[in-house]
């Protein structure tokens, strides 16, 4: 590292992303700063400003969204737009107020056009029209990588982004209607077999490929990114393009996913496609060769990582109710 670090302000401690940063930093002994939704509303700018102006640490990590999938997306655009834009300026822009060199900013897969090239490298960024159904987040995730890019140029601040592709494990959103595809199906094929339902239906066609990574792995690589001296990360990322994809660099069909969600949860019925609901990109797979030049490759293969996840599931089950 560039310097020692102690302490890091974690925005989002609470969701899937920001709980497996803080288990990742807890492994290397970093004193580690949170704070509630009660205790700060990362959308108010002076409450923001006066929590960084009251505690010290030395870097930040803004996991803290607003997420959901293709159904949450296109239900509350504008609710996904304005509250991603407020959190993300005021984190920034109070990391530089308050004199913090360095921040991580969490961006998302989907912030690259619909029909980029397969798979996906950093450089397709901008270079075409993005997917309808989740262009309002896109958008305010573009525009927290362009912010620290132009905090970079304009003072010399030392802000990274990074893309992980579609994350699960642990502490994620299992809501029925508002959650990703992974926990989605989970939670569907574990009702349907408690049920003991004949048949689940699973939105779209079908045939759209799509890459998971495991939560614990996409922590594991924000450390390993935040860890890079300046010297050896712009060496080969380039300073007006720096964010960084992290992915499995493996995908499959939504359809494989259903039969391996289906399998792993022990469901033995029919699994029906509805193709009258929109399926979204028709693949996303992430081109992660800039982090395997760098030093950094995903560790947890999609059978153990849905199996922990399951058991997660099992564990918690109670809240969902």
């Amino acid at each position: 590292m560039d310097k020692i670090v102690t302490k890091i302000f974690v925005a989002g401690h609470k969701g899937m992303v920001g709980s497996a940063i803080c288990r990742e930093l807890q492994n290397h002994g970093i004193e580690i700063i949170t704070a509630s939704r009660k205790e700060l509303d990362l959308s108010n700018q002076a409450q923001v400003k006066e929590f960084f102006h009251a505690y010290k640490f030395d870097q930040v990590y803004l996991a803290a969204a607003k997420v959901g999938g293709i159904y949450a997306n296109n239900t509350y655009p504008a609710q996904f737009i304005y509250q991603n834009l407020m959190i993300q300026t005021n984190v920034i822009h109070q990391s530089y107020e308050a004199g913090i060199k360095k921040l991580l900013f969490l961006g998302s897969s989907c912030i690259y056009p619909k029909h980029a090239k397969q798979p996906i490298s950093e450089s397709e960024l901008l270079n075409g029209f993005l997917e309808p159904t989740n262009e309002p987040y896109a958008v305010a995730k573009i525009a927290g990588i362009k912010m620290c890019e132009s905090y970079n140029r304009q003072y010399q601040t030392d802000y990274r982004s990074i893309m992980p592709t579609n994350l699960y494990g642990p502490g994620d959103n299992f809501h029925p209607q508002n959650s990703h595809v992974l926990p989605a199906l989970l939670r569907r094929f574990h009702e349907a077999k408690l049920k003991k339902e004949e048949e689940v239906i699973v939105w779209g066609s079908g045939s759209p490929k799509r890459e998971f990574l495991y939560v614990d792995d996409m922590a594991s690589a924000c450390w390993f990114i935040m860890s890079l001296s300046k010297e050896q990360y712009y060496k080969k990322v380039k300073p007006l393009q720096s964010h960084v994809n992290v992915g499995s660099g493996k995908d499959l069909s939504i359809r494989e996913l259903a039969e391996f969600v289906s399998e792993i949860v022990g469901f033995n019925g029919q699994i029906v496609f509805d193709r009258k609901k929109p399926d979204g990109s028709p693949r996303k797979l992430m081109d992660t060769n800039l982090l395997s030049d760098l030093g950094w490759q995903a560790k947890t293969d999609l059978r153990r990582g849905l199996k922990k996840t399951y058991s997660w599931f099992l564990e918690n089950e109670y809240e969902l109710r």
